[in-house]
C-alpha cells in the first residue's frame, strides 16, 4: 500500500493510511500520512504477537486463525473507522480486500475501490479460491469443484459476514446479498500481473483490473549481511517469509536438500527464529535472521519460497525460477499460478521432505524451461508500472484529475 501511496502522491494527491499503531512507524518513515485506529484492541506489540502465533500454524488451522483475526479486525474497523475517516476529511477510500472498510465508505457516502494485495477474491467458478493449490481448469467438473470450494470458504467466513451485516443493519444499510457485494461496485484493482494469472476462456470478471507488483525498493531498511561469505557458487536463496517462519524442520530439510549440489545456500529465517537454534546444518549454508532480499535475488540462480505473493513478484522481477513450499493462506493459490506458468516446481507441505526438495531443486537447476518461463514473466513484469497503473485507474474510476504532473 505504501508503494501505491507514493504513486498517488507523485500525482499530487494527499494520502493517509489507516492502521494499528504497529504499522505506523513503517508508514511514517515512508513519508505517508498515518491515522491510528484500534488503539483499544491493538496496543503496540500486538502485531508481533499475532504473527508469532501464525508462524506455528499450517493449512486449515492457519486459515481459521487468519479468518478469526480478520473478524476481530473487521469489528474494530467498523467501530473506529467512521470517526477516523471523518477526521481525516478523505474524499475516497482504497480498501484492502482483507479488510472491510468498504462498509465504512457506504455508511459515509464515500466512493471506494477494492485493492487486492493477494490473488483477487473472485466468486467466479473459473477460478479456484485463493487458498487452494489446484489449477483453474475450465471443464464442467473443475468448475463444479471450484463452486463447492467457494461455498466452503464462504461458510468458513460466516462469522466475519455476521459481524459486517450486524453493523450494516445498525447503520441502516441494506444487507449484502451476494459474495461480490463485499467488493467495490466501482473497481477491483490487483497487483497480480495478468501474465501470472490462470488462463481462462471468455472475458475476465467485470470490474477487475490487473496492474503489476506494488514494489518500492527505497522503502527497505538496510540489513547487515555477511557478504564476504558469498563465494561465487550458484546461489540458492531460501525464505519462508516473515509470517509462517517458525518452521525449523523445513529449514533443515532445505539445507539437506541443497548440500552437495555445488551451490551456495542462503537461509533467511524472517525474524521468527534465532539462527543458532538450527544448530549445524548440512552444506554449511549462510543463515541469517533477515536478508537483503532484493540484492540477493539479483544474484540468485534459484529461490526456495513459501510462495507469498510479494516474494514471488520480487523473484520474477529478476527472472529467477522457484521451488515453492506453500504453507498457508493465499500461498497455495500463488504457487498454483506459478506452476501453471511453468516457473516453479511445487512441493506440498503435507509431503515435504529433504528427498522431495532435492529432486525439485535439481529439476529446476537442470532443466532450462523453468528459467525460460521465469524470464518470460520477467519480461512481462518489466513492461508494467504496477503502482503507476493503479494510480491512473483510481483517478479514472473516481473521476479525478492529477493535481500536478508526475515527477
Amino acid at each position: 500500500m505504501t508503494a501505491l501511496a507514493h504513486s498517488l502522491q507523485r500525482k499530487g494527491h494527499e494520502v493517509v493510511i489507516f492502521g494499528i499503531e504497529d504499522t505506523g512507524p513503517v508508514v511514517r518513515e515512508a513519508g505517508i500520512g498515518f491515522q491510528r485506529i484500534g488503539a483499544e484492541d491493538y496496543p503496540p506489540g500486538t502485531l508481533k504477537r499475532l504473527d508469532e502465533r501464525l508462524a506455528h500454524l499450517k493449512g486449515i488451522a492457519a486459515l481459521r486463525f487468519t479468518l478469526e483475526r480478520v473478524k476481530h479486525s473487521a469489528r474494530m474497523v467498523l467501530r473506529d473507522g467512521p470517526e477516523a475517516v471523518r477526521a481525516a476529511k478523505v474524499d475516497a477510500l482504497l480498501v484492502d480486500e482483507a479488510e472491510f472498510a468498504g462498509n465504512v465508505a457506504d455508511y459515509l457516502g464515500l466512493p471506494w475501490i477494492s485493492i487486492a494485495l493477494i490473488p483477487p477474491l473472485l466468486a467466479d467458478d473459473r477460478f479456484p479460491p485463493f487458498w487452494l493449490g489446484w489449477a483453474a481448469g475450465q471443464d464442467w467438473l473443475s468448475r463444479l469443484r471450484n463452486r463447492v470450494a467457494i461455498q466452503l470458504l464462504l461458510r468458513i467466513a460466516t462469522p466475519i459476514g455476521r459481524v459486517v451485516e450486524e453493523q450494516r443493519s445498525a447503520w441502516g444499510l441494506k444487507p449484502h446479498e451476494r459474495p461480490e457485494d463485499q467488493l467495490s461496485p466501482l473497481a477491483q484493482i490487483t497487483q497480480l500481473p495478468e501474465a501470472l494469472e490462470f488462463e481462462i476462456r471468455g472475458e475476465k470478471p467485470a470490474g477487475l483490473h490487473y496492474t503489476g507488483p506494488f514494489l518500492h525498493a527505497q522503502q527497505r531498511p538496510e540489513v547487515n549481511f555477511p557478504w564476504e561469505r558469498v563465494d561465487g557458487r550458484p546461489l540458492i536463496y531460501a525464505s519462508l517469509g516473515t509470517l509462517q517462519n517458525g518452521s525449523g524442520a523445513i529449514f533443515r530439510m532445505i539445507a539437506d536438500a541443497c548440500a552437495g549440489l555445488g551451490v551456495q545456500l542462503i537461509l533467511s529465517l524472517g525474524g521468527g527464529m534465532d539462527p543458532a537454534s538450527l544448530g549445524e546444518l548440512a552444506g554449511d549454508p549462510v543463515v541469517v535472521s533477515y536478508a537483503p532480499q532484493l540484492e540477493l535475488l539479483q544474484r540468485a540462480t534459484l529461490v526456495i519460497t513459501h510462495a507469498g505473493l510479494n516474494t514471488v513478484l520480487e523473484t520474477l522481477s529478476e527472472g529467477v525460477p522457484m521451488v515453492a513450499v506453500p504453507l498457508a493462506n493465499d500461498q497455495p493459490g500463488v504457487a498454483a499460478r506459478l506452476k501453471a506458468r511453468g516457473a516453479c516446481v511445487v512441493v506440498s507441505r503435507h509431503r515435504v521432505s529433504a528427498a522431495r526438495l532435492r529432486k525439485a531443486v535439481k529439476l529446476v537447476l537442470e532443466e532450462a524451461r523453468y528459467r525460460e518461463a521465469a524470464r518470460d514473466l520477467q519480461r512481462a513484469i518489466q513492461q508494467l508500472d504496477g503502482p503507476g497503473r493503479a494510480a491512473d485507474l483510481i483517478e479514472e474510476v473516481l473521476g479525478l484529475g492529477s493535481a500536478q504532473p508526475r515527477a
